[in-house]
């Protein structure tokens, strides 16, 4: 995790292409070990590659999986017989507004106390 986040910073700081001392300069830098091997994988798989086209592509199946999940919430709660409604109300119901603090007189925003 800590390579592919060198690795980010090194495009963001205009390195298009950053070579494995980049990357592990940076994670030694701020106190970290590299793993050898999964930097290798990593500069591997990503080989002329746009960072920011598969972020993009990674973003859409985002999407894609988030509105599947929420097709699916509807019919999972018909499935389990329509309470689903009734649930969210119970859920909303519970939650309560914080309880204020009386901090005692004498107190203003400046800590002045009531004298004037």
């Amino acid at each position: 995790m800590k390579e592919i986040a060198a690795y980010l910073l090194c495009v963001l700081g205009g390195n298009a292409t950053p070579s494995k001392d980049d990357v592990t300069a940076i994670v030694t830098a701020a106190g970290g070990d590299v793993n050898e091997e999964s930097l290798d994988k990593m500069l591997g798989d990503l080989e002329g590659k746009d960072v920011a086209e598969l972020m993009l592509e990674g973003k859409k199946r985002l999407v894609e999986t988030m509105g599947s999940a929420v097709a699916a919430a509807p019919a999972a709660g018909a499935a389990a017989g329509g309470d689903a409604a009734g649930a969210a109300a119970a859920v909303e119901e519970k939650e309560e507004e914080p309880e204020e603090v009386d901090l005692g007189g004498g107190m203003d925003m400046f800590g002045g106390g009531d004298a004037d």
